[in-house]
């Protein structure tokens, strides 16, 4: 006996919306009884934390706490989704279990994806639980996923999030496809099959284009130079190097006498110094800050002049990286989570921010070619909220700044003698500075683009007295237009009475309201995003040659790294 899964035409991951084709191959080497074949399309959101031995704050159930504390779990189906191959969901029940043939057969099955996870859906959930009989002498059958138990837990509902592990033992998020094949009997046991699939989700619709800005910015002064020392000059000693000139004579008899401070040369005269320079770098992101999944960081970068000084400064070093937070909660433990990405560090620059002869006040554009090569890790995952999960995202660039030319860093050099080199005076040495510019929220996409809004003609208006309804934010549902010309009198009584009797009335307009009389019809709610993108689509929202590079998982085949509830 063998089972497998055949996928038809499967893309590098899926996404919302998508259409899972493929076929159940089981081949059996012998005639089997076979009650029903049941396939699963389900994705688990699963969490375990460690209880501290000293937190009074989360409950055990009456079981005592161990020595080491205890682990707690929770665990949310997203989605969770059944479908029967063998026999057809349509035909009749039989009272004995079907005979498979030996060799090989195929069942196909299809699932669509939906937008949002299903374990906030409590009428859903109650409604999924207990044992599918499938006929037999014992009334043997298969059970599904009780759903009553997702009840206990507090849910979100949102967009299906992204597949993830990266904790082991701690949290992760997995989608499978699962085969039962239901062997009744008392001494068999039911084969089963699962395999992973790998799970982008789609990204919400953006906002509109504006010239609106979040920016992260920081005024820096460099510290005043020492002032150099004038050169010390140095006489020839002699007998009377300790003694002064000659002074005037008195009478007629030249005296010595010692300089009034009591030293040959005088204290050096300091000499003029440059203003330290006073610039303010500012990094800008689009707002809202919104990041792309495999595309580089939408930066500008920004250097303005503070003071009028004759110095230059240089940007020395540049660092962008993107802090991950991941919130893991379990029941009444929360754990967080800080991963870090470094999407580019350059060293060794020498890009002037600050020249001469630029006024106070004078802006600089930094080249955004540092950086604009250097796209997000396919590491990286969209952002994402569901009920035991979260992960966002802050933004840190980190910038090297000189006052003065830089040079290369080289181990001092000998002279062709083989003596060193003379020390370079410590008032001529660039003098560097290094501050980091923070982001606090920054939003992830994926990059898979939903496809654009459809809009159909404006909404009928409303009927008097009756308050209008709001409009829909992506879609509009398409209605009929009224004229605007005058409506005819109304007819008596009698009139309405002579037109029934020479016209016979309509099957689908009762007497009363004839299709010239029809009042324009409400318009529906509007839809929501879900529910208009889901009728919208007929086959896979995103094409697979659209979708970028993702490893969100390392291997999707492979077990669950979090242990078993005891």
């Amino acid at each position: 006996m063998s089972i497998r899964i055949l996928l038809d035409t499967p893309p590098e991951f899926y996404t919302n919306q998508d259409i899972i084709r493929g076929h159940v191959l089981l081949t059996v080497g012998r005639h089997e009884h076979i009650g029903a074949i049941i396939v699963k399309l389900e994705g688990e959101s699963r969490t375990a934390l460690g209880v501290p031995p000293d937190n009074p704050n989360v409950s055990l159930a009456g079981r005592e706490r161990g020595p080491g504390g205890d682990t707690l779990h929770e665990n949310h189906k997203i989605p969770y989704k059944v479908g029967q191959v063998f026999p057809d969901e349509n035909a009749p029940p039989v009272a004995a279990p079907y005979v498979l043939n030996p060799g090989q057969h195929r069942f196909p099955f299809q699932f669509k994806i939906p937008f949002n996870n299903a374990c906030g859906n409590t009428e859903a959930m109650a409604r999924i639980g207990g044992v599918v009989s499938t006929g037999g002498m014992f009334g043997v059958g298969f059970r599904v996923m009780d759903g009553t138990k997702q009840l206990m837990y507090s849910h979100v509902t949102k967009t299906l999030p992204p597949s993830f592990t990266g904790f082991p033992g701690e949290a992760e998020i997995r989608y499978y496809l699962k085969i039962t094949v239901q062997r009744p009997g008392l001494f068999k046991e039911n084969w089963r099959y699962q395999m992973g699939l790998k799970f982008l989700p789609i990204e919400p619709p953006r906002p509109a284009k504006s010239n609106q800005e979040a920016y992260a910015r920081r005024p820096f002064t460099f510290h005043p130079r020492s002032p150099s020392p004038a050169p010390y000059q140095k006489k020839r000693s002699s007998f009377f190097g300790k003694m002064s000139a000659p002074s005037t004579p008195v009478n007629g008899t030249p005296s010595l006498q010692p300089p009034a401070d009591g030293l040959l040369n005088g204290p050096p005269s300091p000499t003029a110094t440059a203003t330290a320079p006073s610039i303010e770098m500012s990094a800008r992101l689009p707002h809202p800050a919104i990041l792309t999944c495999n595309k580089p960081v939408p930066l500008r970068l920004i250097a303005k002049k503070l003071v009028p000084t004759h110095a230059e400064v240089y940007i020395i070093a540049m660092e962008i990286d993107l802090i991950g937070k991941t919130t893991v909660r379990c029941q009444n433990l929360v754990n967080t989570e800080i991963s870090r990405w470094v999407i580019m560090a350059r060293h060794g620059l020498s890009v002037l921010v600050s020249r001469p002869e630029d006024p106070a006040g004078t802006e600089f554009v930094v080249p955004d070619t540092l950086w604009n090569n250097f796209p997000l890790p396919n590491t990286v995952m969209p952002s994402f909220i569901t009920c035991n999960l979260s992960r966002d995202y802050q933004l840190e660039v980190k910038l090297g700044l000189s006052w003065g030319k830089p040079t290369a860093r080289t181990t001092p050099s000998t002279s062709l003698l083989g003596g060193r080199s003379k020390p370079k005076d410590p008032s001529d040495l660039a003098q560097e500075l290094h501050l980091p510019l923070h982001f606090s929220t920054i939003q992830v996409y994926s990059g898979l683009a939903p496809p654009p809004p459809r809009r159909s003609h404006a909404p009928a208006s409303p009927r008097p007295n009756e308050p209008p309804r709001p409009p829909s934010r992506f879609f509009y549902r398409t209605v009929l237009t009224t004229s605007t010309t005058k409506p005819a009198p109304r007819p008596t009584p009698q009139q309405q009475q002579q037109q029934q009797q020479q016209q016979p009335p309509d099957a689908l307009y009762p007497p009363q309201l004839r299709p010239d009389q029809a009042s324009p019809p409400y318009d529906d709610a509007p839809p929501t995003y879900e529910e208009a993108m889901a009728e919208e689509m007929t086959g896979p929202m995103i094409p697979n040659t659209a979708r970028p590079a993702y490893s969100g998982v390392s291997n999707e085949h492979e077990p669950s790294t979090l242990p078993e509830k005891s």
